[in-house]
């Protein structure tokens, strides 16, 4: 098999497809998981925590 430029171009493209095709759904998948839910409620909510009141 004869390794041209057209070739690894089109094997590199059609990798980096499939590569972050699987890595927007892994990160989605880890995004709806669950059991992280009360970890990111308080990672959303945490920079609230240490506020007493508004700036003056």
């Amino acid at each position: 098999m004869d390794f041209t430029h057209d070739l690894t171009s089109v094997i590199a493209k059609s990798f980096g497809l499939f590569y972050l095709i699987a890595l927007s759904v892994g990160i989605t998948i880890y995004a709806y998981w669950p059991s992280l839910g009360k970890r990111f409620d308080k990672a959303a909510n945490s920079i609230l925590d240490d506020e007493d009141g508004p700036c003056r």
